[in-house]
């Protein structure tokens, strides 16, 4: 299926996005250091101005809430209380500690210092964020200093919650793309990130990312349980592990800028290979991740104790050097009987031969996988490569018989336990420039509801609203039963070629357990075959025949070390 959306972008917004880019940009220049040395202090100002706003809305409450119990009943007022903040997730910011106070510092002031002085204040007076906020303003003349915050200033305070996260991850985004190769290994553009917990549907629970980066995926799970109409932090607890400890701080940030609190271990030499500080085996309703890929020189010496049923790595260790598959089953046998996974995974593991074949086929068996993506290349900041989203559902293996391939309620049915849906969506982005795609909201709800179709669930277009809808009707005839209205009862699964697939496990045992999307789902009507599908099928073809020509060799080693042995 194609669909590429037109470039569109807010204007406001993006102009915003850019002068304040513009600046940081300037920053950059002036300053002469490198993005990982300026990022962080310019993160800070953008986080502080947020936090300012939420505070001086609360603190107004708090003055007109005093000013009333005050006249009937001489109780002084909790303006200055920092409990009265905290119970309404929300930083208390004490007089030095506030970005209008720096604003108005005069440039023979040394704003450096006092903006450090400022972060200190916040830490003291918000004990979550100790030890997180950067302190290296010193490093930056007050000319700088002041010219950025002004910049910073410039962001509305009367835009909404919403938007200054959306300015933040703008510029997580940005700084990412600038650091290249090493801040991928922090951020997942946001639409990604959106169609994972739009098929998870992350509503309550115990949510982990053992992988966490600088937190999108908490965010994400957030604004999901906001948009339909639940406080998040009462919804869910956030856990989350990160190696690099400089990222563990940029994500309780990221985290403190949406008005949430998480358990984030990070730094300290912690490895979620080796360390599980959350007690993860089957503890979570929920896992959200994007794990480096490929990752080698694991110690598997370390991981032998962790290996076989409600363990870690319940199906075993792979004999490649190739991590993977370690990140996959840390996933599995994280989540509780009925839980969800989502995770971002290389192309390779879909089809990869040997030992990981034999733990993606226990993995199948288990009835754990649930949905395979397939996603076209340039989706990533910092690689062009294509990749596949994984959604696992531990609670699928207990379904009865759920209505696919267009069967009505009550009719033969498939058993959901014993498919696995499969998507092609590498041909349905919309392109931002040359080199980058996304998705828009409408191409996330769409792919989202085609799931929920699937699982036989009810839609919800919370996500790309109308357009979603109209698009899902188009592909999938809606039923013509009279008296149905929208709703899980308007449309059915069905197979469409070149979009999805509920493949049986008959059908995946014979293509060798692959869980290639391309495999199953084909081609539509009329369609001919891309450049980028026919390279795809060809590195598919080449990494088989690698494994074929390899497993020849041992079996030809093996025979000879046989033969001789009985010819000695």
């Amino acid at each position: 299926m194609h669909w590429i959306a037109p470039a569109e972008k807010d204007a406001a917004g993006a102009t915003l996005e850019k002068r304040l880019w513009d600046a940081a940009d300037q920053f950059r220049a002036n300053s002469g250091l490198k993005a990982q040395e300026y990022s962080g202090p310019i993160l800070g100002l953008i986080f502080l101005r947020f936090a300012e706003v939420r505070f001086a809305r609360q603190r107004d409450r708090l003055e007109t809430a005093g000013a009333s119990a005050h006249a009937s009943s001489r109780r002084s007022s909790r303006v200055d209380e920092p409990a009265a903040y905290h119970a309404e997730g929300i930083l208390y910011l004490s007089p030095e500690a506030r970005f209008d106070y720096l604003l108005a510092l005069p440039e023979a002031a040394d704003i450096g210092a006092q903006i450090n002085a400022a972060m200190r204040e916040i830490e003291k007076h918000n004990p979550q964020l100790a030890g997180v906020l950067p302190k290296t303003y010193n490093l930056f003349t007050s000319t700088l200093l002041k010219e950025l915050l002004k910049k910073v200033s410039e962001i509305p305070a009367s835009v909404d919650y919403d938007a200054f996260g959306r300015i933040y991850e703008y510029f997580l985004g940005e700084f990412a793309r600038t650091e290249g190769q090493k801040g991928g290994e922090f951020y997942t553009p946001s639409s990604i990130v959106k169609l994972l917990t739009e098929v998870i549907e992350p509503f309550h629970g115990r949510i982990l990312d053992p992988a966490c980066g600088s937190g999108g995926m908490f965010v994400q799970s957030a604004r999901f349980v906001a948009e339909h109409q639940k406080n998040p932090a009462a919804e869910l607890a956030i856990c989350g592990v990160e190696k690099t400890d400089e990222t563990g701080r940029l994500c309780r940030l990221n985290l403190a800028v949406h008005g949430l609190e998480g358990d984030i271990k990070h730094g300290g030499n912690i490895n979620s290979y080796y360390d599980d500080p959350h007690s993860a085996t089957g503890a979570f309703d929920f896992v959200l991740a994007n794990p480096p890929f490929n990752v080698n020189a694991v110690d598997k010496e370390r991981l032998k104790d962790r290996v076989g049923a409600g363990r870690r790595f319940p199906f075993g260790l792979p004999r490649t050097d190739n991590a993977n598959y370690l990140w996959i089953q840390l996933f599995y046998s994280a989540l509780n009987a009925t839980g969800r996974a989502g995770f971002v995974m290389a192309n390779s593991a879909s089809d990869a031969r040997s030992s990981e074949q034999e733990l993606r086929q226990k993995l199948i068996e288990a009835r754990a996988v649930d949905v395979m993506v397939a996603v076209g290349p340039n989706m990533f900041y910092t690689v062009t490569l294509p990749c596949t989203l994984w959604f696992l559902d531990k609670g699928k293996a207990a379904l009865h018989p759920s209505p696919l391939a267009g069967e009505g309620p009550g009719e033969r049915g498939h058993n959901r336990a014993d498919t696995v849906l499969f998507i092609d969506a590498r041909h349905i982005y919309r392109q931002i420039d040359r080199a980058h795609r996304d998705w828009t909201p409408a191409q996330i709800g769409f792919i989202a509801n085609v799931v929920r179709l699937y699982r036989g669930e009810a839609l919800d277009f919370t996500q790309g609203g109308n357009e979603a809808e109209a698009r899902l009707k188009e592909v999938f005839s809606p039923s013509p039963r009279a008296g149905e209205g929208r709703g899980e009862g308007a449309f059915h699964y069905r197979d469409v070629p070149g979009l999805c697939k509920a493949a049986t496990l008959a059908e995946i045992e014979a293509q060798g357990w692959s869980l290639n999307p391309g495999r199953y789902v084909g081609v539509a009507p009329g369609e001919d075959v891309s450049d980028e599908d026919f390279k795809e099928q060809l590195e598919t073809l080449n990494e088989e025949l690698e494994s074929l020509n390899a497993q020849a060799l041992e079996l030809q080693s093996r025979i000879a070390q046989n033969v001789a042995s009985l010819l000695s």
